[in-house]
């Protein structure tokens, strides 16, 4: 009997390990997970969350620091997007942000995670990850670069952050894709038509 509950206990801790979310927040505290047992936790200060409503998703929100902004989506499961979330994002920030031009410095690709540096109009640095979950979407923008350094790290020890920081770590953004996904569709019902 004891084998038995052993063996139980051990497939419940295995399915509870694996199903964590790859990120949450919470007290203040942005949770990334690395693996099954590792994660990487970041401490926001200071920030304003804002709730978001559209009838395709189930949750979502911004978080906006000095430094990092986030956008969250989760949306429900019969919802996809009309492309790739982080390409749509990205255009979406350069239209919204007045943008004249975003070049990409460097793209890292782990498992659930995107780390792009955008240079911005040919002198601002502008980090991006995006983070995708089943029928989750996570867009962050650091200025500051230490979130996304640090969090880089995590996936390749030896990773070295190569590129001019931001003198000015302000970051004042107050949009959202997901307030403007009446409008401009970026994400739907499957069958939805062109």
């Amino acid at each position: 009997m004891g084998f038995i509950t052993r063996t139980l206990k051990s497939i419940v801790k295995s399915i509870l390990k694996l199903s964590r979310p790859v990120f949450s927040f919470e007290d203040n505290k942005l949770s990334f997970k690395i693996s099954s047992d590792n994660f990487y936790v970041y401490e926001l200060d200071n920030y304003e969350t804002k709730t978001k409503h559209d009838s395709y998703t189930v949750e979502a929100y911004t978080i906006e620091s000095d430094s990092i902004f986030i956008e969250y989506i989760h949306t429900h499961n019969d919802v996809q997007w009309r492309g790739l979330p982080s390409s749509l994002y990205r255009e979406f920030l350069k239209d919204r942000l007045g943008f004249k031009s975003v070049e990409i410095l460097e793209k890292k690709e782990y498992k659930n995670f995107d780390f792009y540096t955008f240079k911005i109009d040919e002198h601002f640095i502008l980090n991006f990850i995006y983070i995708y979950e089943l029928n989750k979407d996570i867009f962050i923008l650091d200025v500051k670069s230490e979130l996304y350094e640090n969090l880089l790290k995590n996936f390749d020890k030896e990773y070295v952050y190569n590129f001019e920081k931001n003198k000015e770590n302000i970051l004042d953004i107050d949009i959202s894709i997901v307030n403007e996904n009446n409008f401009f569709n970026y994400f739907g019902h499957e069958d939805m038509s062109n």
